[in-house]
């Protein structure tokens, strides 16, 4: 499931933000979606983050929300080289982000089968000594992540 979600298109390798609402700007960006749907789904990806952090320590942040703006579930991933405050449950700073997506009817349950692989990476991620943020290309990440992702 999670290898369909990863896709080269859908990656950001460097992220320019400093903080976590222009970290979800530059990440909703890569959808290519009219500006009042652009700040529909920021809206309720912060309104998500009001209920707690997404942040989930050890540099990794899983912001993630339903939305009517997406026609299907996707998986942007965003790498922060220099770090983003995303007020992290350890107060680190967050350098791999994996923003989730789905459309409000999910009969098949894939948002949450989704998230479970990617809380799976996150745990084999938060075993290494630090979050690698050095990659040449959007497939070099992918395959660093699906490494994780059969842990």
């Amino acid at each position: 499931m999670i290898e369909k979600l990863l896709r080269e298109d859908m990656v950001i390798l460097d992220l320019k933000a400093k903080d976590k609402e222009g970290v979800l700007r530059e990440m909703i960006s890569l959808l290519n979606l009219p500006k009042d749907k652009e700040e529909l789904l920021l809206s309720s990806l912060m309104q998500r983050e009001k209920l707690g952090s997404t942040g989930i320590g050890k540099g990794i942040a899983i912001p993630h929300c339903r939305s009517v703006v997406v026609d299907n579930i996707t998986l942007i991933v965003g790498v922060s080289k220099e770090g983003v405050d995303f007020d992290a449950l350890d107060g680190k700073p967050v350098h791999l982000l994996f923003m989730l997506v789905a459309t409000p009817m999910d009969p098949s349950m894939q948002y949450l089968t989704a998230l479970g692989s990617i809380a799976r990476i996150a745990r084999g991620l938060a075993n290494e000594e630090s979050i690698r943020t050095d990659f040449s290309s959007p497939k070099e990440l992918i395959d660093y992540l699906m490494k994780f992702a059969n842990e």
